[in-house]
Parts: structure tokens; C-alpha cells; sequence
């Protein structure tokens, strides 16, 4: 028996709210930042958490955050230790601009991502599409 028009469209609809709830994006979940501060140093306790997740050198990540928060940062252990007082919120949404525009495959959207350095150029490459595209953040 044939559908109708409207209920075949409403089907696919629903099969694509689905996928969309199952895309790359949604699929990387970031934790909160874990900051507390001692005197007038900011220690980011969790910090080796996002570059295992993000799969980024976390020295990289670590030079990109000390430009964006304009103060000096060091790595040690697990922890990265930023000078001056940084709150979690500031952490939190460097983290999401980061993964934006240095993670997130601008073709396909997908986080399956890594970089590849050609010459003195940055390039994402993406493991799910294929697209190579310049890298914003490296």
C-alpha cells in the first residue's frame, strides 16, 4: 500500500533528528575546567583531561590558552598553572573556541581530526571526510 507524501516526509524527518543527535558535535562532550587558585596563581587541575580527549599536544594547547588569556602558563604534571587569577567560565569557553575552530572538521562538522604540518603550514586533516583544510589555531 502506497504512503502518502506527507507521511514519508515526516519519517525521513524524524530519521534525520536522529542523526543529528548522534553527530560529531554533540558526540564531544568537554568537562568542566577544575580551577582553583593559590595566591595569585590559577591551577587548572584537570588540565591533561582535554588534550587526551581533544587528542592536541598539550603544549600546544597549553601556548594557545597562555596567548588568548595574555598572561604565562607551565605546565607540570597534570595540572597547568597559569599566572593571575582565571576563572572557570574563561577557561570553559577558550576551550569550546579552541575545539571550534582547531578540532571540529569545518566540512562535515565531525571531531575526528588531526593536524599535519607542511612546510610552515597547519593542516586539519579529517579522518571521516577526508578534507584538508587550513588550521585556524595549530
Amino acid at each position: 500500500m502506497p504512503r502518502s507524501y506527507e507521511e514519508l516526509l515526516s519519517r525521513a524527518r524524524a530519521g534525520l533528528d536522529e542523526d543529528a543527535k548522534k553527530s560529531g558535535s554533540l558526540r564531544l562532550e568537554l568537562p568542566m575546567p577544575d580551577v582553583i587558585w593559590v595566591g595569585n596563581k590559577t591551577i587548572f587541575r584537570n588540565y591533561s583531561e582535554f588534550p587526551k580527549l581533544l587528542r592536541r599536544d598539550p603544549s600546544r594547547m597549553l601556548v594557545y590558552l597562555a596567548k588568548e588569556l595574555a598572561t604565562a602558563a607551565s605546565l607540570v604534571g597534570d595540572r597547568a598553572i597559569f599566572i593571575g587569577r582565571k576563572d572557570r567560565d574563561s577557561f570553559y569557553q577558550l576551550l569550546q573556541r579552541y575545539v571550534k575552530d582547531a578540532v571540529i572538521c569545518p566540512v562535515c562538522g565531525s571531531p575526528d581530526t588531526h593536524l599535519d604540518k607542511e612546510k610552515r603550514m597547519w593542516f586539519m586533516v579529517c579522518e571521516a571526510c577526508g578534507a584538508r583544510s587550513v588550521a585556524k589555531v595549530a
